[in-house]
């Protein structure tokens, strides 16, 4: 599989991106019930995008050369 393949896209982009929204989603359901373990949710949806952004802004760095 290539880089510039758009399964490439969907797999390590796409999908792992709505899996953190899901996480924060989820988590913002629990505090808006007073559960204090939804912050445990956000925080690590918050944290799942961002290592997606990072991943993202990677491969576009390195894709320009190719």
């Amino acid at each position: 599989m290539s880089i510039k393949d758009p399964q490439f896209l969907y797999m390590f982009l796409v999908l792992p991106t709505l899996f953190g929204l899901t996480l924060i989603g989820e988590g913002l359901n629990k505090v808006l019930k007073s559960e204090k373990m939804g912050w445990t949710s956000i925080v690590f949806g918050v944290l799942f995008v961002g290592v997606v952004v990072l991943t993202f802004l990677f491969f576009s760095e390195n894709l320009v050369g190719w």
